[in-house]
């Protein structure tokens, strides 16, 4: 991997660690997370009016369902997130829900008999995710407790890993399917852009009629545009920036798991930064359950 590739991807890493630092400290809610959405719309705003008049009429019955489906599932990261923010701490949080879906997206592999896919590499990486993520909530290495992992915290953030479970397998199908559309005149980065503009779209309509439904979510909604819509702009910026600088260091690798690798650098850097930041506790089975994990996804990625 090019140095240029290096960098590009250890500042995506620093970013998808900060945007989740600032929005532990802001108490998210799912009103925050359709500002970041609706921050996104606008982001990509430009790249509707460059290519969508041609390149929308392309988009089949299948992909629009994948669109809603997807959206579904990134609203109930987002919703997830919020919760498992809101009732514990961001270095128990943010490994749990990064690193998890990797052994989701696996089982569901082999549910659809793609098992020769994984690789024994891959299984042994799995294990050490699945060690760490028992790790990470244990304070004492003698104390297995399962209110350790029975609470609300463990369980949004695994709600969360599915939700990005979800949208991550549909995304690689709608993009697969895009790519393979000979209606569509786009090159990989202007067609996954668009998607992107359509994701987030999609995503702010079921987050918006998550809170529409709900009196509290209502209330949260008008206290969110009144105290963190600047927060909650710069966190959509830096959510949706991340993602574009993971796009342009794709040109820069030979390999795509060398990026899918690095960038799990972000799972050390957010639990250093709950503990450093915002003074959460150092407890030793949480720092080797996330070196642990750390592990795991890069034997995952590699392998």
């Amino acid at each position: 991997m090019q140095l240029i590739a290096i960098i590009l991807v250890a500042l995506s890493a620093f970013i998808h660690a900060g945007w989740n630092l600032a929005s532990k400290r802001q108490h998210p809610s799912a009103a925050f997370f359709l500002i970041t959405s609706l921050t996104g719309i606008l982001l990509f705003s430009p790249i509707l009016f460059m290519y969508g008049r041609t390149a929308l009429p392309g988009f089949s019955v299948k992909v629009w369902t994948f669109l809603v489906a997807t959206g579904f599932f990134m609203a109930l990261y987002y919703i997830s997130l919020a919760g498992a923010y809101r009732s514990g701490e961001l270095s128990v949080a943010y490994p749990l829900a990064r690193s998890s879906p990797v052994i989701v997206v696996s089982v569901v592999a082999f549910l659809l008999g793609r098992g020769a896919q994984v690789s024994f590499i891959c299984v042994l990486g799995i294990i050490l995710v699945v060690g760490g993520c028992f790790l990470i909530p244990m304070q004492k290495f003698r104390e297995f407790r399962l209110n350790r992992y029975l609470n609300a915290t463990c369980g949004l953030a695994l709600l969360a890993a599915i939700g990005t479970s979800g949208y991550s397998i549909i995304d690689d199908e709608a993009l697969r399917t895009l790519r393979n559309n000979p209606d569509i005149s786009l090159n990989t980065t202007q067609v996954t852009l668009l998607y992107s503009f359509c994701e987030a779209l999609a995503v702010s309509l079921w987050l918006f009629l998550f809170i529409a439904v709900r009196r509290n979510g209502r209330l949260d909604m008008r206290e969110t545009l009144r105290t963190k819509t600047r927060h909650a702009i710069l966190a959509g910026l830096a959510i949706h920036i991340t993602y574009a600088i993971v796009l342009v260091s794709l040109a820069f690798a030979k390999n795509v798991s060398y990026v899918v690798g690095f960038r799990q650098l972000s799972i050390p850097l957010g639990a250093v930064f709950g503990i450093v930041i915002l003074k959460e506790q150092p407890h030793i089975p949480k720092i080797m359950g996330v070196a642990i994990m750390f592990i795991g996804l890069l034997l995952v990625a590699m392998g």
